[in-house]
């Protein structure tokens, strides 16, 4: 054992708590883009204190010429927009794996609306110097594919623009509730914009003064719901999340029904009680993708049949999360079915826990979709800083709800 792992227990398996979850990182900075395009007269309220978030931050104040944004993949795609938009000469770099997450989308389309990008060294990838902007068309196509912070970067600068944006989006469009989030928020800012099909039309204009206060992360409330299916018995309290919430990733309230847990909301959150769950469980995360990893262990420890689907943008995120969903699941006796870059299943038999060691690569939700299996038997979770992307107070809140932690 070092001090770069956490060994978790819990010793009843019986939850009551209540949990002030973090608040969401991704309206924290599409609020944060937008408040800086506006210039003045934005006020935000409880923003989140995940790295990310707290990384846009600082980068929109410097006046540095290289911004480094860590492993932050949101404050890269939205930076590099903004920098754009802006006019303003950057270079754009980050960790080694930022430097290997593809880029070329948003910057193809950059280039076509009138900006200058190269790469500084791999064709298509960060880091990037943006040497400046001068519009000659409205008109530009994207995929909608891959990932919709793409298409949130350039819809939040659109009405900065010139000439204003018309943005179509090409083929099947992947996590629209993000497009949707984005577009709301620049809404409650004074923006008017259309959405017909597959063309949004951003007319040149200003964001106006007002005030928003961030909602907690349905992200980091995806961990809370596991530890409630995962329990014998629990009641949870999440405070601060709404019903009726521009997340995408609400649709937990849904999907994890199936798997046993009613949410009860009231004006303060929502409450987690455990229901009778099904036994075998199908999903197209085309639109949520940031819950499967939660998800697939849930199945997993539950012996619950599963097919996952619509998984294409996981190939692409802090690791592999396909490949190290596989590998981490298989200590515990359980063999995902991997097909393609498209779907997993999970076959039905229940995980064992007995003390294994699970890799985090890197990536924050690795670590807190695997820490609910400690309800069920020691388990020892590496690099727990990990979670400082996101959820830096996710271990503090676990002591909360009784479990142990020994380094």
């Amino acid at each position: 054992m070092t001090q770069d792992s956490i060994r978790l227990t819990h010793s009843s398996g019986k939850i009551r708590a209540e949990i002030p979850l973090s608040s969401s990182k991704s309206e924290s900075n599409r609020a944060l883009i937008i408040q800086a395009l506006a210039g003045s007269g934005i006020e935000l309220d409880n923003l989140a204190e995940a790295r990310d978030t707290q990384t846009m931050i600082r980068l929109l104040k410097s006046e540095d010429n290289v911004l480094d944004v860590l492993d932050a993949g949101t404050t890269m795609r939205f930076l590099t927009a903004y920098c754009t938009a802006t006019n303003r000469e950057t270079i754009l770099t980050g960790t080694p794996r930022m430097c290997d997450r593809p880029i070329k989308i948003l910057v193809d389309a950059l280039c076509e609306l009138g900006a200058e990008i190269s790469y500084q060294e791999k064709e298509g990838y960060p880091p990037l110097h943006i040497k400046g902007f001068q519009q000659s068309t409205d008109q530009v196509s994207v995929r909608g594919d891959v990932s919709s912070q793409y298409i949130s970067a350039l819809l939040m600068v659109a009405p900065t623009l010139p000439l204003g944006l018309t943005l179509t989006l090409t083929g099947t469009v992947s996590s629209r509730p993000y497009i949707e989030m984005t577009l709301q928020l620049m809404s409650h800012f004074g923006i008017t914009y259309g959405w017909e099909e597959n063309i949004i039309t951003i007319p040149k204009q200003t964001y106006q003064a007002n005030q928003y206060t961030i909602e907690s992360d349905w992200s980091g409330a995806s961990y809370w719901y596991s530890i409630a299916a995962l329990a014998e018995e629990a009641e949870i309290k999440i405070l601060r999340l709404k019903e009726n919430s521009l997340q995408g990733d609400s649709a937990l309230v849904e999907l994890m029904r199936a798997l046993g847990i009613q949410s009860e909301f009231d004006e303060t959150g929502v409450t987690l009680k455990k229901i009778a769950a099904a036994k075998e469980f199908e999903y197209d995360f085309s639109h949520c993708p940031d819950l499967a990893q939660t998800i697939a262990v849930v199945c997993a420890a539950k012996g619950i049949k599963a097919r996952l689907t619509g998984l294409h943008s996981l190939r692409i995120k802090e690791t592999d999360r396909i490949a190290a969903l596989q590998q981490e699941l298989r200590k515990f006796g359980v063999e995902l079915e991997v097909i393609g870059d498209e779907e997993i299943r999970v076959p039905g038999n229940k995980a064992q826990v007995n003390g294994q060691m699970v890799a985090t690569y890197d990536d924050h939700r690795m670590g807190m979709a695997f820490a609910p299996l400690a309800l069920l038997g020691e388990v020892v979770i590496e690099d727990p800083a990990v979670v400082n992307k996101s959820y830096p107070s996710f271990w503090k809140h676990l002591e909360l709800a009784g479990f142990v932690q020994n380094s």
